[in-house]
């Protein structure tokens, strides 16, 4: 199957089962880098999520774009947001009839109400996987964990945590925020 193909089938899958927003394709990426190393590691996986989480837009989709430019250039850069959109696409196509007819019933109701809480432990997963990607690059399996954290990243994160709570500061714009730890990052060799 060519490459191309294969990253597209792989961001259909992710863009059908992921619910909960961007955060929640992590684990599916987390998988691709893991099944295709040669597309990118986890430290290219850190890397899409620091530039998606900085950039305008939906953050699966600016991820899928990063995925997709990395791997197969413009062409990857178009399919895989593509891709990763299409399910959502046809499913709210097909299912926006039946939704205006069933909204208020009992059974339609208890389904999202299952929805919901499944969304929520996906983000929770995905947030975790960024906080390992971030502060223990290069980690495998949790065995040895240790022998990859990255003091500097838990220092910055501190420090801009502790930014955060600073009454003056408060009020910053997230902005200033990344901007400044993007500058950190650059200056002490991230």
């Amino acid at each position: 199957m060519p490459d191309l193909l294969l990253l597209c089938l792989n961001f259909i899958r992710a863009g059908l089962f992921a619910f909960g927003g961007g955060l929640a394709t992590l684990p599916f990426l987390t998988e691709m880098s893991a099944e295709h190393p040669d597309w990118f590691s986890r430290a290219d996986l850190a890397n899409m999520v620091a530039v998606s989480e900085s950039t305008p837009g939906p953050l699966g989709i600016n991820m899928a774009t990063y995925v997709g430019y990395h791997t197969h250039g413009i062409a990857g850069a178009i399919l895989a947001p593509l891709s990763l959109t299409l399910p959502s696409f046809l499913i709210v196509l097909l299912l926006a009839g039946l939704w205006q007819k069933y909204k208020n019933h009992e059974t339609v109701r208890k389904v999202f109400g299952g929805i919901r809480p499944a969304a929520i432990g996906l983000i929770l997963s995905a947030g975790f996987s960024v906080f390992l990607i971030a502060l223990f690059p290069g980690y495998e399996s949790f065995h040895g964990l240790f022998a990859h954290f990255d003091w500097k990243c838990a220092l910055l994160f501190a420090v801009i945590m502790a930014a955060t709570q600073v009454p003056k500061f408060k009020k910053l714009h997230p902005l200033v925020y990344i901007a400044a730890a993007a500058v950190i990052g650059i200056v002490f060799h991230f």
